[in-house]
């Protein structure tokens, strides 16, 4: 099976896609092991500071040696320039933040998931004459399940998953699934910076595992 498919196979069968970024290489590392221990098989890990190519590249070395079957994406991709560089670096798949047209030509060259931000009809349309097959809604909070029911309908070979403000609550995930989604994306939610800057491992681990079982029951 092709890379393209094991992915969009697996996003919604995990159900969250984590999603975070630390300046700190370690810090980064220890969140993907603390992932990968809850069951956590593709993360994303987001372009948003300097040190992200970097770490990018250590975490898929520590994928390769010690995690298997990790894939990872990369998101905050706004350029092609960007793209080409995390594909460069190991990255398994591609996410932005919004429709960007040029990085549908990188994803296509390295037969790669694109994952655009969308917020409007509009734009989900644009996104699947592009090709893409997983929307990622965006901010999710402000856009709320009763957005992916009134649409859904339109889009039937699209997956939806949206990120920004979900919370790890059984009526929040609950009612995002009810309304259809493949998936959610979790940040700060779950990576918290009380998790990042205490170093708070293990407790990472539980939430994760909490959240993938919310995740199994609102299904």
């Amino acid at each position: 099976m092709d890379k393209k498919a094991e992915i969009l196979k697996l996003i919604p069968e995990q159900g969250i896609l984590p999603l975070y970024f630390n300046k700190d290489t370690e810090v980064s590392v220890n969140i993907l092991h603390a992932l990968y221990a809850a069951g956590i098989r593709t993360v994303e890990y987001t372009n948003r500071g300097e040190a992200a190519l970097k770490n990018f590249a250590k975490l898929r070395e520590v994928c390769d040696k010690e995690l298997g079957g990790m894939y990872l994406g990369v998101g905050t991709i706004k350029d092609a320039a960007s793209a080409e560089a995390f594909v460069s670096a190991g990255a398994d798949y591609i996410i932005s933040p919004g429709l960007v047209e040029e990085v549908v030509p990188v994803a296509n060259k390295h037969n790669l998931l694109w994952v655009p931000g969308c917020m409007t009809p509009t734009e989900i349309m644009k996104a699947e004459a592009l090709g893409a097959k997983v929307i990622k809604l965006f901010p999710g909070n402000l856009l709320g399940p009763s957005f992916v029911s009134a649409i859904k309908e339109l889009f039937p070979n699209t997956l939806f998953m949206p990120t920004g403000g979900v919370e790890l609550t059984k009526e929040n995930i609950g009612g995002w699934f009810k309304a259809g989604v493949c998936a959610v994306g979790m940040g700060s939610k779950l990576v918290s910076k009380d998790v990042m800057e205490g170093k708070k491992y293990a407790e990472l681990t539980a939430a994760t595992k909490e959240a993938i079982a919310i995740v199994n029951a609102s299904r």
